[in-house]
């Protein structure tokens, strides 16, 4: 039998033959029109919410209230959807004092926002081989070869060796035990080498006249607060990869991002230190008074910073960027996107998602949020006000913050500068303002 004598077997008749044909071609058509989405892993969770600009407009009264009441000089708020530019508003003042207006391009000072950038800069050179997340921190910074830990005793606390090597998994999700020094079973020892709560917060290294690796070395011979990879804890361990990407790069931190980074993404205003000509756009730090409102912060490590004049020598990957907020938002739409931003492919979508998903368990929480390789994570709704499920992020001392969320396609960015940030509730108002603007499409 020949093999048109066994179609004619099987479709008894033509008109069979036409629909199953049509059939074939009805599933193939489908296969090709859904693949390429599923293959970015957005398609089958994207949200279709819609953005009522009358909604959107109340994040104005949000940000101008606090304004208003005194709760902050100024800030800069931006939202981001499918990488197009939905709200961008500066409010209030960048230098209250001097009548020195906000601008949507003013230079804040971003502090552990700076952590999801230098993360990024470890994991671009795990891509290349040059990295391994689980090399010991030891075999890149000698001092950290064997490391101790403060416990508990009978007589207050004991000073023993660690039960295994930290490692660059353990640091990028804060698992290493490394702390910022202020507890009091490490606070004497840290304060005698220059780290800790002494003249500067803990994490404010831009006054030191040494290079940040310097520091990073005598800080491994210190005793830290918890066994590694048995509690999270934040403090300096992405300083500690700041200086693994120079050992394994051959480049200074500073030197790496621009060239690397920073650069290609078109992120002309994130420094480490501030270009002289860009003096002005620097917007001016505040604290708060015990009315609750906000006053011009002194000069020096615990106010206006060391940003413009100083050392000039300490890249703290930890939290030494100045950015803008149209800056940070390319670098998150860029993780947003599976490690591309136009052309410029930093990252492979796996190590995107690796990247931005819970890879502590409940360390971090046990209420539905957790922390992947350099971002907080939102795995249950309502355990981060109104942020959906695979919502990432972070925030910096100086009361910045932002959020991606890959089911919204947003990213959210709010810069305000008031130090220490105790909460003013300005950041949960302006986010309930921009997802309370989402809304189903009307129906036609």
């Amino acid at each position: 039998m020949n093999r048109c004598h066994g179609r004619a077997s099987r479709y008894p008749n033509d008109a069979m033959e036409v629909v199953a044909r049509a059939l074939w071609m009805l599933v193939l058509s489908l296969i090709v029109i859904t693949a390429p989405a599923l293959g970015q892993g957005q398609a089958s969770w994207t949200s279709a919410n819609v953005v009522d600009p009358d909604r959107l407009a109340r994040v104005d009264s949000v940000l101008e209230r606090y304004v208003s009441e005194g709760r902050i000089a100024g800030a800069v708020g931006l939202v981001l959807r499918d990488g197009e530019v939905i709200y961008s508003r500066a409010v209030g003042w960048a230098d209250r004092e001097a009548n020195r207006p906000m601008r949507q391009d003013a230079i804040f000072r971003i502090a552990s926002q700076s952590k999801a950038i230098t993360s990024t800069a470890i994991l671009m050179l795990v891509e290349e081989g040059k990295i391994n997340l689980s090399d010991p921190v030891g075999y890149w910074l000698p001092s950290f070869a064997k490391t101790t830990v403060a416990v508990r005793s009978d007589t207050g606390f004991a000073v023993v060796p660690a039960q295994r090597a930290i490692t660059v998994k353990d640091l990028l999700t804060h698992t290493s035990g490394i702390s910022y020094g202020g507890e009091p079973q490490v606070a004497p020892h840290y304060v005698g080498q220059g780290l800790g709560y002494g003249d500067a917060y803990g994490w404010y290294t831009a006054h030191k006249p040494a290079p940040i690796c310097d520091t990073m070395e005598r800080l491994g011979a210190l005793p830290f607060v918890e066994q590694p990879g048995t509690a999270w804890v934040y403090g300096y361990s992405t300083d500690i990869l700041g200086c693994v990407v120079e050992r394994a790069s051959g480049r200074s931190l500073d030197a790496f991002l621009r060239e690397r980074l920073t650069g290609p993404l078109g992120m002309y205003d994130t420094h480490f230190f501030l270009p002289p000509a860009q003096r002005d756009r620097l917007a001016t730090v505040y604290t708060r008074n015990s009315e609750g409102q906000v006053v011009r912060a002194p000069d020096g490590p615990r106010g206006q910073g060391d940003y413009v004049e100083g050392p000039r020598r300490s890249f703290s990957g930890g939290a030494g960027l100045l950015s803008t907020a149209h800056d940070y938002a390319r670098f998150l739409e860029m993780i947003r996107n599976g490690g591309i931003l136009k052309e410029v492919r930093l990252l492979s979508p796996h190590t995107v998602a690796v990247m931005t998903s819970n890879q502590v368990g409940t360390l971090y929480s046990a209420d539905g949020l957790g922390f992947g390789l350099g971002f907080q994570t939102t795995d249950r709704l309502g355990a981060n006000g109104f942020s959906s499920v695979g919502t990432f992020g972070w925030s910096g001392a100086y009361g910045s913050v932002y959020e991606v969320d890959p089911k919204e396609r947003l990213v959210l960015v709010l810069m305000i500068q008031v130090v220490p940030y105790f909460g003013s509730g300005i950041r949960e108002a302006f986010k309930t303002a921009v997802y309370q603007a989402l809304v189903p499409p009307a129906e036609e």
